[in-house]
């Protein structure tokens, strides 16, 4: 098979699919079995980036990226007898979708290479909870993918850590102190969202959003927003909208400051580490001057922002940026004078680009290795589609690349945040949506890279279905292969650079 033409214009002339109405602002078609395989056969050979895989009781979703146009589509299939053809035959980044789909609706991905459940762990009252018939509790071991070889043996790490940090499971195969596999099981934070969304209005929906993953509560809310609106046909006001990108660039700063730190003290090195937390806390201290929360949770709902910025608010964020932008220069400087830190950093943890491209792996991660992709640009979104910023990509894949990735997201956050408030607008800040329904999907560029979520509203506009994809999903596989062929040692700087969500992944 020769190599398709775009995307759009693929499933438009080639397979002769009509969209669905009232899918926003992408188009979904729906398709048969057969055109489902066909479907695969061109995925081999396009270049075409998973960005999703979802379900219903008796339907799967697929939405696709086209790399060369920047065009996004959505793709239905009815899995009218409970199965449909496996996605991770020709993108590996579904398999663990395609397992959480099985575990959660009990359709059942035909060429799957590995069965095991993934968010069941056997200790839920029932099994597919969100199929059109559930199924009684199923109590099972999980077997770990064996290794052979002489003198390896097995380390278990977790789901018990010993910090203050979410559960999962890490079983390392090592020879001596050289990793020769990591194999992870997550799942352990599963909490129900999907579920515990339908039937919900759009706005007690969006609070259980901002809780999906607590470190990206303003990015969640941003993409539920925006993924209803795009429903709705409805738009934000042009003040709530800048006031919505503000949040998320003060949320990126304050975790990418509290990442380096956290790298650099895994590094043994935790004069950095002191010094990244106390700028993130000054970043806290200031959204809940400004906004009335120290993650600005809540402060984005559908329609608008819950709360305005007062005058002396924008002055406390101009002041804010200026500190940060002093100090964290000096600690770069600390950063890049330290051969002993260095040494830690550089060569550690390496993915190559081919894998993040494979695995269409978004944020530091992807950029790190030379895939430049950022919702921000591409497709974008109000008000980043009128501002002009830079997106840095490096090629190392390691974790100082990975560092690297972050100051320079830092810098560019600080000049984003003092230019949303030179031309912030006048006006309302929340306007009141529309009850009707229809389907919508958003992609919004939260800290770590991309987050989709995907709704159906009902006619009286509550939810129906509503799914949302944690970058962490696309980042959890590769940092398996970064950590291969390093000591048993570095993994907690390997996994810190990538810090990818338990909760957001676990849903």
């Amino acid at each position: 098979m020769t190599f398709p033409e775009t995307l759009a214009s693929w499933l438009r002339h080639d397979m002769g699919l009509i969209p669905v109405e009232r899918h926003r602002p992408w188009s979904r078609f729906e398709v048969s079995e057969a055109q489902w395989w066909r479907l695969m056969e061109a995925m081999e050979v396009s270049r075409w980036s998973l960005l999703g895989l979802w379900a219903e009781p008796e339907r799967v979703y697929l939405a696709l990226r086209d790399d060369t146009d920047e065009d996004i589509a959505v793709v239905s299939l009815l899995c009218s007898e409970g199965r449909f053809p496996a996605v991770s035959v020709v993108r590996p980044a579904a398999q663990r979708l395609e397992r959480a789909i099985h575990d959660l609706f009990g359709l059942e991905a035909v060429g799957l290479t590995d069965s095991r459940p993934w968010l069941d762990h056997g200790v839920w009252k029932g099994s597919r909870p969100l199929a059109a018939v559930p199924g009684p509790a199923v109590r099972r071991s999980y077997a770990f993918l064996p290794v052979e070889g002489e003198g390896l043996h097995q380390i278990p790490v977790g789901p018990v850590h010993a910090g203050i940090i979410e559960p999962g499971h890490f079983r390392f195969h090592a020879n001596g102190e050289a990793v020769v596999r990591l194999e992870e099981r997550l799942g352990y934070v599963h909490k129900g969202i999907e579920g515990l969304m339908q039937g919900r209005s759009v706005f007690d929906a969006a609070r259980l959003a901002a809780r999906i993953s607590g470190d990206s509560t303003v990015a969640y809310g941003f993409a539920f927003a925006r993924a209803v609106e795009a429903a709705l046909g409805f738009e934000a006001p042009p003040r709530a909208v800048w006031l919505r990108a503000l949040m998320a660039e003060m949320e990126r700063l304050a975790n990418h400051l509290g990442d380096i730190g956290s790298i650099c003290n895994d590094a043994a090195f935790p004069v950095l580490l002191t010094r990244c937390h106390a700028l993130r806390e000054q970043v806290a201290r200031t959204a809940v001057a400004c906004f009335g929360h120290r993650l600005m949770m809540d402060r984005i709902v559908p329609g608008g922002v819950a709360v305005d910025l007062t005058p002396d608010g924008a002055e406390r964020i101009r002041r804010l940026g200026t500190e940060i932008k002093g100090a964290f220069a000096i600690v770069m400087e600390i950063y890049d004078n330290r051969n002993s830190l260095l040494d830690r950093m550089v060569g550690t943890g390496v993915i190559g680009s081919h894998l993040v491209h494979r695995f269409g792996a978004g944020g530091f991660v992807g950029r790190a290795a030379m895939r430049d992709f950022d919702a921000r640009r591409t497709p974008s979104y109000p008000p980043y589609d009128d501002l002009d910023f830079i997106v840095p990509v490096l090629e190392g894949g390691d974790v100082n690349a990975r560092v690297g990735v972050r100051r320079e997201e830092i810098k560019e956050s600080l000049k984003l945040m003092a230019v949303i408030l030179d031309r912030l607008p006048e006006g309302p800040v929340l306007e009141p949506v529309p009850g009707t329904g229809g389907e919508g999907m958003a992609l919004v560029e939260g800290f770590r890279g991309e987050i989709l979520v995907w709704v159906r509203l009902a006619a009286d506009g509550t939810i129906l279905r509503c799914h949302a994809r944690d970058p962490s999903w696309f980042q959890w596989p590769l940092l398996e292969a970064a950590i291969e062929g390093n000591i048993v040692a570095d993994f907690p700087l390997c996994n810190k650079s990538f810090n990818c969500s338990y909760s957001g992944h676990d849903l």
